[in-house]
């Protein structure tokens, strides 16, 4: 949960850095101080929505969630018209913050469409399952792929209207917009693994089977909100990405005196696209193979115990709970180190070899493929989850038949996809952006192609 929290929070306060630098070159105090306020106003906005949940026993879970966001969204847009006639004498602000929103709830409504149990491509996945693991998990690569196409569409569009209104500053309010609401959207995020581990003390501590059927249903809908906050945040990250590659671009142009060639004609340009490129699956493969090494260090704990601690099936002894959480706390830490300096030392050597110009590659290339990957990513594994609670649901020969164990594997390659690998990307991206624009005197001054 903290970690989706994180990734939500790392992804708006890069696009609140990407603001108010833009805002001080184009716009100076009004520019600095319409982003804060705005910022300000979605966390109360964000507090009434949540107040707004609320949830009997006949109604419906999925409606509540979403009147509480879409009560947030309302009450920014109020107040980004207010600010936006009472710093720039126009709604043009207002207009850039809303088509932010609007990009980043229709990116929500489109995740859901292929995560949710509801819809035909989750239950296509759960039918891929009568023929084997191998089938289902070809279907859910193909869902997560073909769910990059809309996401992506949207982004593009957001990205031409803000410029429109308020050229690359209004790029950057609308990547604040969409992740204006965070505070409510990271709550709705959390809902996910909470209902998840109800679900497990449920079935460990032996509750009816009419519990776990409640908890099971909960959780499917956690599966659909937590892939919605994750499109939330690669979205904001690539507006965000895009915002400081302007503000890098401005900050070397001012460090000096030459003329740089900054298009796709530069072979530098080019190389440094090519890198961006590899980083996000490099970057992706360490992530992946993290989460294997600390599954597969569980699993051999958990055979030693069995082999060692007679009775932990029958209850009659209980399991080292300790050794495993310790295994996966510092396995968690010691595997994130190579993917972390990834995205500071990738950015330092592309600057030091080919120079500023290399560096916008890099960090074209970081963007785009980043974008894609993640969506992709983190909607496969959630439709491969709840294929796996569709068929649980009594679908397809229901629980424990041959399609479920199919669909349980799918599931399991579903996880490092959805909870590691696809949220760490738009950190990665906007670490690399950060980095950057932090070192970008050091890349005029010192470079070897430069």
């Amino acid at each position: 949960v903290a970690g989706m929290g994180a990734d939500l929070f790392e992804s708006y306060v890069g696009s609140l850095i990407s603001a108010l630098t833009l805002g001080v070159v184009f716009y100076r105090e009004a520019g600095v101080i319409f982003p804060l306020l705005l910022s300000a106003c979605g966390v109360i906005a964000s507090i009434i929505g949540a107040l707004i949940v609320r949830a009997g026993n006949n109604s419906n879970p999925h409606r509540a969630l979403k009147s509480g966001e879409y009560s947030a969204t309302a009450l920014v847009v109020a107040a980004a018209f207010l600010l936006s006639r009472m710093y720039f004498g126009s709604f043009n602000a207002a207009f850039a913050v809303i088509a932010g929103l609007l990009v980043g709830v229709m990116i929500g409504f489109v995740t859901e469409i292929y995560t949710s149990g509801d819809y035909r491509f989750v239950k296509k996945i759960a039918s891929q399952s009568e023929t084997g693991s191998a089938t289902t998990v070809i279907s859910g690569i193909a869902v997560g792929m073909q769910s990059t196409a809309i996401p992506i569409l949207l982004v593009c569009i957001g990205i031409l209207v803000s410029y429109r209104l308020m050229g690359l500053y209004g790029i950057a309010l609308a990547a604040v917009g969409m992740l204006s609401t965070t505070g409510i959207t990271v709550a709705i995020d959390a809902y996910g693994p909470i209902a998840d581990n109800a679900g497990g003390i449920a079935e460990m501590s032996g509750l009816p089977e009419s519990v776990r059927e409640r908890t099971d249903a909960l959780d499917s809908l956690g599966n659909t909100t937590a892939a919605t906050g994750k499109g939330f945040a690669i979205g904001s990250a690539s507006l965000t990405a895009l915002a400081l590659l302007v503000s890098y671009v401005n900050i070397v142009q001012e460090n000096t005196e030459e003329t740089l060639n900054f298009t796709l004609t530069s072979p530098t340009v080019l190389v440094g696209m090519f890198i961006g490129a590899m980083l996000t699956f490099v970057f992706s493969a360490f992530t992946m193979s993290a989460v294997q090494k600390a599954a597969q260090s569980i699993v051999v704990e958990v055979r030693r115990q069995f082999k060692e601690i007679p009775g932990i099936m029958e209850y009659k002894a209980d399991p080292d709970y300790a050794s495993c959480v310790s295994l996966c706390t510092k396995g968690a830490l010691h595997e994130m180190v190579v993917p972390a300096l990834l995205a500071i030392i990738v950015p330092l050597a592309t600057g030091l070899v080919l120079g500023p110009t290399g560096v916008v590659g890099l960090l074209g290339g970081v963007s785009v493929t980043g974008f894609a990957m993640a969506v992709f990513m983190s909607n496969a594994g959630g439709a491969w989850d709840n294929a796996k609670k569709y068929i649980e649901g009594g679908h397809h020969g229901g629980k424990g038949s041959e399609c479920h164990k199919a669909a349980v594997v799918g599931d399991t390659v579903g996880d490092p996809f959805k909870d590691t690998a696809g949220p760490s990307i738009n950190t990665q991206i906007t670490v690399v952006s950060l980095v950057s624009s932090l070192l970008s005197s050091v890349f005029v001054m010192f470079s070897f192609f430069g």
